[in-house]
């Protein structure tokens, strides 16, 4: 289990607090100040990984123990010359290839094992409101369809630096949507058969190095799962992920399967704990949260709990349980709660105690399916009436 840190500084959330979630053992971290494109320096990232797996001199003198790992990235980001296969932003392909190569072989010499990365152009995610009202007080990230319709991607990237707090937001950096018109322009005419052509060769001069580093690449999928203001994204439906899966053969290249960014398109919700069985060899790291969909087009963020939303979060991970899987998984958004609204300002979905919350929901369907269930339930499928386990779509 794990638990997404923005650094020191650059989070509202403690590696201290982070320690007191009962299950946790990995804290899932980034250089969130390195560009998409840059080399990550090692003198950075073994300081970085000597933070998250250490402990201070005060917490020792508190009686503190527990450690965590610094197993999982999330994300070295793909710079956009890779993406388009050509030079864009003083980029060229093949140099942004290079350091991404150098950035994996450093990140394995720190032990390392799982990158999380995207391939979306431009925007990596998108959402018209981060602090929307829900009906019990909490605040959650939330997409509204007639206002994207509306929208320009210039006035949506001023409204997402105005609802920043002042933190990074993954995927909005500034200084490369500064270059925003040349990249809208680079993407004009580019199509999806396109952007597979470059992923294809993003991979075959990747992967060996991964293969090298034993590092596991982890593709997260198109947040939200269709095309937005014209361009083409790749990795939103069943059919995409294996597509993408079909571009290299290695174990080393894979998903993180995010299960709340696949069910915001509301026809593939349902298919969220099947997508899990249909894939879980090349699921190297997950993300398990909640949606709640309305029928103009919006949807909106909630509880981790099943019952919340319309994914069904227990049948995820019953289905996770059933096949053993052993790779990672965390919570993914959780809405902001309490004092978190009104004085701790934390990152868009990214504060404490929802997510922690969520944590002990995932845990606790894990535990009830991995080792309370009878060896003859766990071998039913999802649909058996026989099992005596039954998740919320059952």
């Amino acid at each position: 289990m794990g638990f997404r840190w923005y650094g020191d500084g650059n989070d509202t959330v403690t590696l201290d607090q982070i320690r007191q979630i009962p299950g946790v053992e990995t804290v899932v971290w980034s250089l969130h100040h390195k560009q998409a494109g840059e080399v990550w320096e090692q003198a950075e990232i073994d300081a970085e990984v000597a933070r998250i797996t250490g402990l201070s001199r005060e917490a020792r003198a508190r009686g503190v123990t527990r450690t965590l790992d610094a197993e999982v990235v999330e994300s070295v980001n793909v710079h956009e010359s890779i993406k388009l296969g050509r030079t864009v932003l003083g980029l060229g392909r093949d140099e942004a290839i290079d350091n991404y190569v150098t950035t994996i072989k450093r990140l394995g010499r720190a032990g390392v094992k799982v990158v999380c990365y995207n391939f979306m152009p431009v925007f990596d995610w998108l959402r018209t409101d981060l602090w929307h009202p829900l009906p019990d007080g909490s605040t959650a990230l939330y997409f509204e369809k007639a206002v994207v319709d509306r929208m320009t991607p210039e006035g949506l990237i001023a409204d997402m630096a105005a609802g920043s707090h002042g933190l990074t937001l993954p995927g909005w950096e500034p200084e490369r949507l500064a270059g925003f018109t040349e990249l809208n322009a680079a993407y004009d005419g580019v199509t999806h058969e396109d952007m597979y052509a470059s992923y294809k060769y993003f991979l075959e001069a990747v992967i060996p190095a991964c293969a090298e580093a034993d590092i596991r690449l982890g593709v997260h999928p198109d947040d939200p799962p269709f095309d937005v203001f014209g361009w083409p994204r790749v990795v939103s439906t069943p059919d995409d992920l294996a597509r993408v899966l079909d571009l290299h053969p290695s174990p080393y290249h894979g998903l993180t399967l995010c299960l709340g960014s696949f069910s915001a398109n509301p026809a593939q919700a349902p298919l969220a704990a099947g997508t899990v069985r249909r894939f879980v060899d090349r699921i190297h790291f997950t993300h398990v949260r909640n949606i709640k969909h309305f029928e103009n087009g919006d949807f909106t963020e909630v509880g981790h709990r099943a019952c919340e939303g319309d994914v069904d979060t227990t049948g995820i991970m019953r289905a996770y349980a059933e096949a053993g899987y052993t790779g990672y998984v965390r919570p993914d958004h959780g809405r902001h709660l309490w004092d978190e609204n009104t004085t701790n300002k934390p990152r868009p979905g990214y504060g404490l105690y929802d997510r922690a919350l969520g944590t002990q929901y995932l845990l606790g369907a894990w535990d009830a399916f991995r080792y309370s269930a009878p060896p003859a339930a766990l071998g039913a499928s999802a649909d058996s009436p026989e099992s005596p386990i039954v998740s919320r779509a059952t």
